[in-house]
């Protein structure tokens, strides 16, 4: 009896330090200013030469002071970021105080501004805002090694010799009276075995078309409307159900086979693309001048891709796309990946960051993007620090072909209904009937 009061005892111990814990930390919380960051520019762009204003507002919601510093950290590939010097804050209880920088835009590109407050005695607080200057004048510099061209086309050749080997296995879609729904199966490059989900409007072809290709480790699956497209929803190697030959795990893939060009993974991962249209261009109900790819994130460089090695595509959509101008990702956004890319280097003493740039250079969109030779267009969310707009525009910017491009001023690695309202509407005037 003694031994469980004296256990009762010490567990409501234990729950009351939990408590006490918990209101500990709600009250720290509480002692953290609100930050509100906002800028002057107009939908988040301005023109060259122009005077770009960023507010911050700090409010000190405690009843008791509270100081810090306040630093403004600039992350851009347009010039060489600036430093700025940090100011002391000094907050009385519920006051509120604002501070401001100005920036000049004197080169076209992209600007991140982080504004960061750091409360003495611990804690912190950020807010950070992107704005941009005539996005496309936005250029990198092409890093495309001499034998580029000879690589790709070596690379098609390689892939011509694989037997497609397609196979249509019909599935039952209850409820789906206007479409008909397969599993497609082919053979791509090296063998491998990739997967796609078919859906086929009932009735007279020929139809539109339109590849769906994979955003990063997705499973692409079957759409609820094809809207009287053929519609293609494929999963390019160690995605979805295109895992027998490819495993989908670890989930490496950008760093995977990237001590040479010949066994990187993005060469199999375009190619099974282009087997794909391969494979649309095999039916006779796929009107072959109606035939579109698109795809978000990993999967809006997919279509970039698609459409620089295959002609046969006549509609290129590139949602906030990824594997472009690597170099530059790398610096605005390869934090995001630095323990992976740092444990690949770290297993091996011949890579370098110089050997690993120059392979990527082969598949970057951004050497790829003068063949593409159909009408793309290109949507990016203005403060995505995934896909960083100034990486999408160095691919998009190289395009000769008629192009056109929207940016969400609020928007991250992500679009709203807004966009794709556009590209709806894009879609109806240009491949529909």
């Amino acid at each position: 009896m003694k031994t469980t009061t004296r256990r009762s005892l010490f567990g409501l111990m234990i729950l009351a330090l939990a408590v006490f814990a918990q209101a500990s930390l709600k009250s720290d919380r509480s002692l953290m200013p609100n930050l509100k960051l906002s800028t002057s520019a107009v939908k988040g762009m301005c023109a060259l030469d122009e005077q770009v204003l960023f507010t911050a507002e700090l409010r000190n919601t405690s009843r008791e002071p509270l100081k810090g510093e306040l630093r403004w950290v600039m992350e851009t590939a347009a010039f060489e970021p600036i430093a700025i010097e940090p100011v002391e804050v000094d907050l009385r209880p519920q006051e509120t105080k604002v501070f401001e920088y100005e920036l000049e835009m004197k080169t076209p590109g992209f600007v991140l501004i982080r504004c960061v407050l750091s409360v003495e005695g611990g804690g912190e607080v950020a807010k950070m805002k992107r704005v941009g200057c005539e996005p496309t004048k936005v250029l990198s510099e092409l890093t495309r090694e001499e034998d580029f061209d000879q690589f790709w086309a070596a690379s098609l050749e390689e892939l011509a010799d694989v037997s497609p080997e397609f196979e249509l296995i019909e599935v039952s879609a209850e409820g789906a009276a206007s479409v008909k729904l397969y599993e497609v199966v082919m053979r791509s490059h090296g063998g491998v075995r990739v997967r796609g989900w078919l859906q086929v409007p009932k009735g007279e072809g020929p139809f539109p078309a339109l590849l769906r290709v994979p955003g990063y480790t997705m499973n692409m699956q079957p759409v609820a409307d094809t809207g009287g497209a053929i519609v293609l929803s494929f999963n390019i190697r160690g995605h979805g159900d295109s895992t027998q030959d490819v495993p989908g795990r670890p989930k490496d893939f950008w760093v995977r086979g990237l001590d040479a060009k010949e066994t990187y993974y993005y060469r199999g991962a375009y190619l099974d693309c282009v087997r794909a249209v391969d494979y649309l261009c095999s039916r006779d109900d796929v009107d072959q001048e109606r035939i579109v790819v698109w795809g978000a994130s990993q999967g809006g460089g997919l279509a970039f891709a698609t459409a620089a090695l295959d002609g046969r595509v006549d509609l290129c959509i590139s949602d906030i796309p990824w594997l472009c101008d690597w170099e530059n990702y790398l610096a605005l956004a390869g934090k995001n990946d630095d323990e992976e890319i740092q444990a690949w280097l770290n297993a091996k003493e011949s890579r370098t960051p110089e050997s690993t740039l120059r392979t990527l250079s082969y598949f970057d969109t951004m050497n790829m993007a003068d063949k593409i030779q159909c009408p793309t267009l290109m949507g990016v969310g203005l403060q995505d620090s995934i896909c960083p707009p100034a990486t999408s525009f160095a691919t998009f910017n190289r395009i000769t072909a008629e192009r056109d491009y929207r940016i969400y001023e609020k928007s991250g690695h992500g679009l709203s209904a807004e966009h794709y309202k556009w590209i709806f509407s894009e879609l109806a005037a240009r491949i529909r009937d």
